[in-house]
């Protein structure tokens, strides 16, 4: 059975904060640990009153000590956004807080507006140049391959899984020029994803970390016990998604009935094209549609995201779908 995994984006929930979005973000991690998921990752984005992600190695922390035995890690840490020393010291801390169970996923995209690269001390405009070096940079900080002359403490000799993210076919160049294993973010970049994975697959160089390549897909998933309900929780996403794209992102909304129906012909079109790599419904149609993906892709491995208003709503996705493709009884 292919692995499964959970990515979260710590949501705030309309009539609640950040104190109460990282409780629950914890009893998620718990709920996905108990359905033998595989990871649990966090995702970082910035200034967004809807997402309590930012300070992603705390949140971590947090997750880590909430589980016992299931990886946590960044999906992603935007690197770009960061000194690679830095994120060195954090990961190394995580590593050894819980030997064996981190992983590191890296973004190239700022995940933030230029006022926040501004507020977090980055050049954006050289993300493109500057992305490649940077990753090289972290990981000679852990290995000390390349000697740099440097050592973070901790994070030398750590070792968290390093991963690449991508949207496109940059992430998946640089994921095969260095031997790492690749996660695209089709859950809401769906576009490039066939194609990047064919590059990825092509120019892969194995590495003393990775001997062939590895591919992790991601794919927004909500299962509940009808499709009819599922495709009523989904309504919260799609609000989130729609107040994102015009540029009024908040917290996230409970359900409403009948929302697509409310949307105007271009805010429909982006959303069925955005959730082109989606499983949403009963448990049947769920794992149809996962099985779908996997035939397509290929993938070794998969991540859930979907979030729901109701939390529990979300911790009994996440069961029923693991029951559905027999990772449960």
């Amino acid at each position: 059975m292919i692995a499964l995994s959970v990515l979260d984006l710590v949501p705030v929930r309309e009539g609640s904060g950040p104190a109460e979005a990282l409780a629950e973000t914890a009893l998620l991690a718990r709920a996905a640990e108990a359905a033998g998921y595989k990871r649990f990752w966090v995702a970082e984005h910035h200034a967004m009153d809807g997402v309590a992600g930012g300070a992603t190695a705390v949140v971590l922390a947090h997750v880590g000590h909430a589980t016992a035995t299931i990886r946590i890690g960044s999906g992603g840490i935007m690197l770009p956004n960061h000194n690679p020393f830095v994120i060195a010291e954090q990961f190394g801390t995580l590593d050894a807080l819980f030997p064996g169970r981190v992983d590191l996923g890296l973004g190239r995209a700022p995940g933030a507006d230029p006022r926040i690269g501004q507020a977090l001390r980055r050049d954006l405009g050289r993300v493109s140049e500057m992305f490649p070096q940077d990753v090289v940079e972290l990981r000679a900080l852990l290995t000390g391959e390349p000697d740099i002359g440097l050592r973070a403490t901790p994070g030398y000799g750590a070792r968290p899984e390093l991963w690449m993210l991508g949207s496109s076919t940059f992430g998946a160049q640089l994921a095969a020029a260095l031997g790492l294993p690749y996660a695209f973010a089709s859950h809401f970049a769906p576009d490039l994803l066939d194609q990047a994975l064919e590059v990825y697959r092509r120019q892969f160089r194995p590495s003393p970390t990775l001997d062939k390549p590895h591919v992790m897909v991601a794919m927004n998933v909500i299962a509940a016990d009808s499709d009819e309900e599922a495709a009523l929780l989904c309504t919260s996403m799609d609000q989130s998604f729609v107040a994102l794209r015009s540029g009024t992102p908040g917290k996230f909304k409970p359900p409403v009935p009948g929302y697509r129906q409310t949307l105007p012909p271009s805010a429909l079109a982006m959303l069925e094209h955005m959730r082109q790599v989606s499983a949403i419904g009963a448990p049947r149609t769920v794992a149809d549609g996962i099985a779908k993906v996997i035939e397509r892709t290929r993938a070794d491995e998969l991540i859930v995201s979907g979030a729901t208003y109701d939390p529990a709503a979300r911790r009994r996705s996440l069961a029923l779908t693991a029951k559905a493709l027999g990772m449960i009884p």
